[in-house]
């Protein structure tokens, strides 16, 4: 299945209005099985129908580097065939993290499938060294911007929230994507960080978490919720159970604040080197 990482998702909302309704399909990862994380995940998926957007968690088939028995499957695409697959069959776009290998490399790859098959993905840039994430798995170095019902969306992996140069909003996102493996111990730093990234990027912020204990006895909080661009929660945090939560982005909404507080204009300008 095609991966395009240089056309932008052009999609756009069913009811063509500005508005995307959206499922967070905050999951119980299950450790390094990639069959049950699949079926899981469709089952939940398949309890809010006839959303535009479905956000899964950060290596959502495998659990955080619970892939090492997995490589010669993720190299053959199965994850992503199966998320094109549902993307199709649910007329709907999906992001996720999944473990791709690439010419021989390894990456923690934020895909967000499209029905067309046309997929825009992002490479994690911030690896998480104080878990060995930077031992097995190659940085990327750039970000991604993709699009739904025709607004510009930001894609970010976990560790990457901690990191605002890279999260910052200088070229118009409205919408900013947080896929993620957050361990329970740092969760009101996830719930800060999200809602300080929605305040400064006067963006829509989405983040979901796994939830559950993982195979190296690491527990996940879920707390997965959406900001508006005021920094304020309309859905979440949510509670540490399996769960799927709908919610509509009002864009038009979004532009109001704006337009009554414009402080993006004065942002620095600045560029990062990879």
């Amino acid at each position: 299945m095609p991966l395009n990482s240089n056309q932008p998702d052009t999609e756009m909302s069913k009811d063509q209005a500005g508005k995307l309704r959206c499922a967070l399909v905050q999951a119980d990862t299950r450790w390094a099985d990639t069959t049950a994380n699949r079926e899981n995940l469709s089952r939940l998926m398949d309890t809010a129908p006839g959303c535009d957007l479905y956000v899964l968690p950060e290596t959502c088939t495998t659990g955080f580097l619970g892939d090492q028995e997995h490589l010669d499957e993720m190299a053959d695409g199965r994850d992503l065939e199966w998320l094109n697959g549902e993307s199709r069959e649910r007329g709907a776009s999906i992001a996720c993290s999944i473990v791709a290998v690439d010419a021989g490399r390894v990456f923690n790859r934020f895909v967000l499938a499209r029905p067309d098959d046309q997929s825009v993905f992002y490479d994690k840039r911030h690896l998480f060294a104080f878990g060995g994430e930077d031992k097995r798995y190659s940085a990327g170095d750039r970000r991604v911007r993709a699009e739904l019902a025709g607004r510009r969306v930001d894609l970010q992996v976990c560790y990457d929230l901690r990191f605002p140069v890279w999260c910052r909003n200088d070229d118009a996102f409205d919408l900013q994507i947080f896929v993620a493996n957050w361990p329970a111990p740092r969760a009101e730093a996830w719930r800060t960080l999200l809602k300080a990234r929605a305040i400064e990027n006067q963006a829509f912020v989405i983040g979901v978490n796994r939830t559950g204990v993982d195979g190296k006895d690491v527990e996940y909080p879920g707390s997965s919720g959406a900001w508006d661009g005021s920094g304020d929660a309309f859905v979440g945090p949510l509670d540490d159970c399996e769960q799927v939560v709908t919610c509509e982005l009002d864009f038009a909404a979004l532009d109001r604040m704006r337009d009554r507080f414009p402080f993006l204009p004065d942002r620095d300008r600045f560029s990062i080197k990879p």
